[in-house]
């Protein structure tokens, strides 16, 4: 099996989904915590809306644009726009996700349908292709997960604080706003740089279900953390092991993976259970 990583494109495959295994379960832990795992998804397809933007960019005015980075502009405007939508709607926050939801689908047809229709390019940002992960979008993937992790290193202590009692927080002295900001950016970010790997539509399941198949056994939040990484790094690895042998897609396979540890979750605890019982 070692011998597949002499190729280039398996070590770039490697490493962008090694990276993306360890920041979306550590973004998605908080998502899952604040019960806001829905916005994940609404930010997808406003990164959509900037992928089929650099697409059309491109076409149209014949510019060397990556659409990588445009979609990755479009999301942090979408996180931007969701906290404006927040702070006007305080009692009724959730407004924010199906508002962005609809608005960046409808944008994303509009923009797509102006590129002629979904093609090669749009069918890998929307299903993901970890195999097709360059140079450049490794590098990205690399930056933003440096950026990830220095946030949460530094930021620990308040994440935890507002994700779990927000006024506490508040009345603590944290910062609520410039850290919830913060967050948002970085998830906006890590989208972004997710959707090669397992795609637009399956992004937000790399964040949720790792997180949920630690939840049925970890008594703490650090154990939650550390299992849904292990399990997102399992579930990346057996996805691209999938796509190279079998022929599958990527982004499916590492989806189901996780899907399976899911399950196996609910059956342990529950033998476990009845027979501790």
């Amino acid at each position: 099996m070692l011998d597949l990583f002499q190729y280039e494109f398996m070590q770039n495959a490697l490493f962008a989904g090694l990276m993306i295994g360890l920041i979306s379960p550590l973004v998605g832990i908080y998502l899952v915590v604040k019960r806001l795992s829905l916005i994940a998804d609404a930010l997808s397809h406003v990164t959509l809306s900037g992928i089929a933007a650099g697409l059309f960019i491109q076409k149209q005015f014949g510019l060397a644009v990556q659409p990588l980075y445009t979609g990755m502009l479009f999301a942090v405007g979408g996180s931007l726009f969701t906290e404006q939508i927040r702070k006007r709607y305080p009692s009724y926050q959730e407004l924010a996700i199906p508002i962005l939801l609809s608005g960046g689908i409808a944008l994303g047809v509009v923009l797509i349908s102006a590129t002629d229709g979904f093609n090669v390019d749009i069918a890998g940002y929307l299903f993901g292709n970890i195999l097709a992960v360059g140079r450049v979008e490794l590098n990205t993937i690399f930056i933003v997960g440096g950026l990830v992790l220095i946030f949460f290193t530094l930021f620990y202590k308040e994440m935890f604080a507002v994700s779990f009692d927000e006024e506490h927080a508040i009345l603590s002295g944290v910062r609520q706003r410039m850290i919830q900001l913060g967050f948002s950016l970085i998830v906006a970010i890590v989208i972004a740089v997710s959707m090669r790997v397992v795609g637009i539509l399956l992004v937000s399941a790399l964040m949720t279900l790792p997180v949920a198949t630690s939840l049925q056994f970890c008594n703490s939040f650090k154990q939650t953390m550390f299992w849904s990484i292990v399990f997102a790094e399992f579930s990346v690895l057996m996805g691209l092991l999938g796509a190279y042998y079998l022929d599958w897609a990527s982004g499916g396979t590492i989806v189901l993976v996780a899907i399976v540890l899911l399950l196996s979750g609910f059956l342990i605890k529950r033998l476990r259970m009845k027979f501790v019982s």
